[in-house]
Order: C-alpha cells, then structure tokens, then sequence
C-alpha cells in the first residue's frame, strides 16, 4: 500500500503540492543550498506549476537555488516542436519564473542514436553530482507507467531509450493529431533514477486514472504495472482527486475494511453492490448474504434483508421514466422530474458537435416528441476533428458550384495547397479552419433535424476557450461563461442538460461544464433558475454508476435505432474519428453498448427489462 490523500478537485490537490514545494526551495534557500527537482509533463502538474507562478509573481517565490531534471521527452523530437517536452517546460513554468537556464536539464531528442547511452548515463550522474533528487513529480499512465517506464521495466532500470508500449501511444494519438505522427521511442529517466528520489509525488485526476490507481496502490508489486514499484518506497505519496480514488476499496466498499454510518445513500451504494457480485435481484438477497459480506452491521441496524432490499428497489425503481421532461397530469411524487410545466423549455448544451445525440440522443427525440420546446446549444466548433480529406472533399464540391454558377472559385487550390504544406500538429489556416467549422456544423444541424428541432432552436455558440486550432486550448474566460449566461437569459430554461463526462481525455468537456455551473451560480437568484433543474449525462467515454443515476429513459428498439441515425448525420465522425481516445470503436457503438449495458444492470438487480437505457444525474447549483 501507498500512502495516498484524496482531495475534492483536481485544484485543491495542486495547490497542496505546489506549497509542499514552495516550502522545500524556501527553507534549502534559508540554509545556502539548491533545492533538487524532478518535474513531469502532461497534463496532470499544469495546475501545480500554475499555482509556482502565482507564488512567484505575488509572493516573491525565487526558484534561483532551484536545479531541474525533467523525466523525459519523445525521440526524436525537436525542441520547437508542439509536442516538444521542453517546450511544454518553457510555456507552462520556466518562462515565468526566475529560474537560471543553465539549472534546467529535460532529455535532448535531438541526439544522433549513436550518441544516447553515453548522454543518459550523464544524465543520470548529473543528477548524483547534485545531491539526487529531493522531490520527484510524477503522473500515471493507462498502462502504470510512470516517465516512459513501461511494462517490462525493472525496479533498477536507469535513464535510457525506451520503446513506447502501443497504448501509451494510442493516447498520445491525439496531441499528435494521428498515431501515425507519434514518435515510438522515447527518452526517460529510469525506475531506478526515480526511486532514489528523497520524496515522491504521484498525481492523478479523473475516473479515467481509477482502475491504474487502484493497481498500484493495492495491486502486487509488478513489472508489469511500473508504478507499484513505488509501493517500496519509504516516502511516496499519492495525491488524487475523488474520481481517480472511485476504485479503490476503502472508497469502493469501506464496509468491508471497518464501522461504517450507513446512510440512505452508503446503504443504496452497498446493497446495489452486493446485487451485482452475486449477480442476484436485489429483492432476493437475503440476511446471510448481507452478513457474509461485511454488512452485519446494516442488517442490525435497519433488517431484516427484506425491508433494506425493498427500500433500494424502490429508490431505483423511481428513477426509471419514460417522460424525462416530466409527465403531465400525473402524481409526480416518486417521479424524477416535475409534471409542470407540462411543456418545458430545454436547454441541451452539446460540448461537441454530436455530444447530443451521441450522448442523450434518445431523451433528446422523447422530449421534442412530447411537445417540450427544446433548445440545443453547441458549445464549441469541433473544427479540429475534420480530417484534411473532408476539407478538400467540400472544396472541391465548392469550387465545382462555383464553376456552374458562372463564378470561378480559387477555394480549391488554396485550401489544397495549405493541406499539402501542412506538417503533423500544424494550425490549420484560418480558411481551413473555418471550413472545418462548417463541416461540424452541418453535420449538428442534420442530426438536430431528424430528430426534430427547428433550426431556429439551434445555437452554436462557438466559445472562444476552443478556438486555438489546437488540442491546446485557452483557460476558460469571462467571455465564455457569458455566452453561456445569455443564452440562458434568452430561453429562461426549466431544464437544462449539459455534459456531466469528466472522463472526456481531451478535457473540452470539462470546461465547457465549468462555463456551465459558473453561469448557473451567478444566475441563481433570478426567478426563473429557481425553478430550473440541471440534468447532467455522460458521454461516449464512461457511464453513471447505477448507484448515482437519478434518472433513467428506458429506450425501445426503435428509438435506439432512431438516435443512431441521428448519430450516423455526423459523417466526418463516422467509420473513424480524427481523436477516438483509447477506444477503437465507432461513437455510436460505443453509445449503444453503454445504453445496453445499463439497461442490463437494471435487469439483473431486478427492475424491468428495457432494450436501452440513458442515465442523468441531477446537479444542484
């Protein structure tokens, strides 16, 4: 086991790491010595050299006694490269604060092959020369690596070349814009040159990092998953936010572990998980089975098994509606929404392009079908996922319309020679750009009107956090929460549905969530948000664990036919994404599977069998 803290987000940690550090370069400065770091890249330690500069910038932290070893870099790779390491370093830390350059070490991926090992070795007394390392930032991958220390690795491995395993790739693919523009070979300080490190920091954030989390705090010590190797090391922590920790036992199951308060919702969570390791219909469980599985105590306090079990049924049994905008003339008591309004205004905010009918494409058709005046708001252009053959495609067809109308076009050869020109990671030309806007658009607009919506109920708000033409994007601003804030205004909402997927890789999802829930705090107070619900879904990534959904729309065969044809409008996104993640499959058999896979989870516990189902929370702001 790893010592490990649990934070509310993925700020509060940062913040704690980053005074952890500002406290150690202050007092090695009070005694004449050079603090040692080991820093990492990605985007798990942006927030912790964030919060250094802010130190530095207001509270006259100096980084002059402060010596850096970063923990790798891509080979080859250039330093003025996008995807460079030390560009990464400059942009994010070192230009903003008052560190000597000749005190910054990261990897050169500019080597000749030839020249590697005799640089790594030197690395590697470079930093013996200093003292070692006092602290050693690091972040987790899928596959458990930590730096480039993939599977394979051994616990003495020093800094050297490494070949990159094919997942570590696949999630790079992205930044990359293609796995074919990923290096396969890398640069990386060994798990031996890690572990000599005085203190080690290991950071991670999202339910994405849960399952890796959960194996290297609790799994056997491994080669195959590198960072239990950390499990040895006599001063290591790991520092996570409350989704990356889901997996873990003591927050999965602590009633296996000690005394727990059996609240109404630890009861709902336990009884549920109880169901689903027996594979039993909640109804059927039984005293014994209640107590051969550390819950002796639950059948004390509130049993028999009977009573618990019918009063989980029950509350899953109320999340299951047909009318997820609310049941006109109908005793709303154990409903999940209201009955009045009987027709309710809707906002649908879509992070993407094809968030909508990827994600709640089915609620989507149910509430235009039941006369509910829904507006659906996308948030962003989604222009950097066009591939560049769907730009020329369009050009072409321009140019042709052009040709016939008696009106000569030069679209074409422009947008054709900006392609050519274009190297993996380059910004796409304003031109490009917009015609990649514009494919997104119309595909959004084609889905929206097979299921129904009137374009004039269509917004795109094409918030300008998004728009960098890079995987890169600006920190959300005030000018992005009032777009938000006005569209709101205007429709003056009694529900509003927004992306709840934190698990989103690329992070979009995330912010456009923030605008969200800032818009709806400031907003609060005004007489029509008292009376708005917001409703959050998740994505094409990850679904609600059953125990937290609060509304759940049964869907026929029929309707989950009808939301992929809404699905299959988005054709820049169909057969193959531009940025599809660590999962192969198409988006809409992605949504289809989780819809599925829902609906089988209610079956087994019990409840009835539906075809599909898609899961809301609601969210109190």
């Amino acid at each position: 086991m790893v010592h490990t803290e649990i934070f509310e987000s993925p700020a509060e940690a940062s913040r704690v790491v980053a005074e952890e550090i500002a406290a150690l370069i202050r007092d090695k400065a009070s005694r004449g010595e050079m603090c040692v770091l080991g820093l990492a890249t990605g985007s798990t330690p942006k927030t912790v050299y964030a919060e250094l500069i802010r130190m530095h910038q207001e509270e006259g932290l100096s980084f002059q006694n402060v010596i850096t070893f970063n923990l790798d870099e891509y080979f080859p790779m250039t330093p003025e490269s996008l995807h460079s390491y030390v560009r990464f370093m400059k942009e994010h830390l070192f230009d903003s604060i008052d560190i000597l350059p000749d005190n910054v070490h990261i990897p050169d991926g500019t080597l000749p092959a030839e020249a590697v090992a005799e640089y790594c070795a030197n690395y590697e007394q470079k930093i013996q020369d200093v003292g070692g390392l006092d602290i050693q930032i690091l972040g987790i991958g899928r596959t458990g690596h930590i730096g480039f220390n993939e599977p394979g690795s051994t616990l003495t491995s020093p800094t050297r070349m490494v070949t990159l395993d094919h997942v570590t790739r696949v999630d790079a693919a992205s930044d990359f814009f293609g796995m074919e523009n990923v290096p396969r070979k890398a640069l990386t300080m060994g798990i031996g040159t890690i572990m000599a490190a005085k203190r080690i920091i290991l950071m991670a954030w999202g339910e994405g990092k849960a399952p890796i989390i959960k194996h290297a705090v609790e799994g056997a010590v491994s080669e195959e998953v590198p960072a239990t190797f950390l499990q040895s090391h006599p001063n290591t922590t790991y520092v996570i936010d409350h989704p990356a920790s889901s997996e873990l036992s003591r927050i999965k199951t602590p009633w296996l572990f000690e005394s727990v308060q059996w609240t109404q919702e630890r009861t709902k969570k336990a009884v549920i998980w109880l169901g689903m390791k027996l594979e039993k219909p909640i109804l059927k469980l039984t005293d014994r089975e209640y107590m051969d599985h550390g819950m002796s105590d639950l059948i004390l306090e509130q049993g028999p098994a009977y009573n618990i079990n019918l009063m989980v049924f029950n509350k899953l049994q109320h999340t299951i509606t047909g009318w997820p905008g609310g049941k006109p003339n109908a005793d709303d008591t154990y409903r999940p929404e209201r009955a009045e309004p009987a027709q309710k205004r809707v906002i649908l905010f879509s992070p993407h392009p094809d968030d909508d009918v990827i994600s709640m494409g089915g609620t989507f058709i149910r509430l235009v079908d039941q006369g509910h005046q829904v507006h659906v708001a996308y948030q962003t252009s989604g222009n950097i996922a066009v591939f560049d053959d769907d730009v020329i495609r369009f050009a072409d067809f321009f140019a042709e319309l052009s040709e016939e109308l008696g009106k000569k076009g030069e679209l074409y050869d422009h947008v054709t020679e900006t392609i050519r020109s274009k190297k993996p990671g380059d910004v796409d030309s304003p031109e490009v750009a917009r015609i990649k806007a514009l494919i997104r658009r119309s595909e959004a607009r084609a889905g929206a009107r097979y299921v129904g919506l009137p374009d004039e109920q269509m917004h795109f708000l094409d918030m300008p956090f998004y728009e960098t033409g890079k995987v890169k994007k600006k920190p959300l601003g005030e000018e992005d929460i009032q777009i938000i804030m006005n569209l709101i205004e205007e429709v003056k909402p009694h529900q509003i549905y927004a992306a709840g997927d934190l698990s989103d890789p690329h992070g979009t999802h995330r912010v456009c969530l923030a605008a969200i829930l800032e818009a709806c705090k400031r907003m609060k107070d005004e007489a029509y948000m008292k009376d708005c619900w917001l409703w959050l879904y998740r994505g094409a990534w990850q679904e609600y664990p059953i125990e937290e959904i609060d509304m759940a729309v049964p869907l026929s065969p029929d309707e989950l036919m009808k939301k992929r044809k809404a699905i299959f409008k988005h054709q820049s996104q169909k057969d193959e994404a531009l940025f599809p993640g660590n999962d192969s499959r198409e988006f809409w058999q992605r949504a289809e599977d989780r819809n599925h896979g829902t609906a089988r989870l209610y079956d087994l516990l019990g409840l009835p069998e539906y075809e599909a189902i898609e899961a809301f929370k609601r969210y109190e702001y």
